[in-house]
């Protein structure tokens, strides 16, 4: 599964790691591209979407979209 969500309040690279380490405790195999910039996350994921947002909202960045 492919996702696109924008997420307001990564701010910085470290914020685009934890992002990306987050979804990675889902799915080791995940594919996580984060952009501070256009604030976007990309997320290529055998985990449901659900998922995904619930563990980025658990790491103190929730997606908006």
């Amino acid at each position: 599964m492919t996702l696109q969500l924008m997420v307001p309040n990564m701010a910085c690279d470290a914020c685009a790691k934890n992002i990306t380490n987050a979804v990675k405790t889902l799915d080791g195999n995940a594919v996580v591209t984060a952009d501070p910039e256009t604030k976007r996350v990309g997320v290529e994921t055998e985990a449901t979407e659900t998922a995904v947002r619930e563990a980025l909202k658990q790491a103190g960045y929730p997606a908006t979209a």
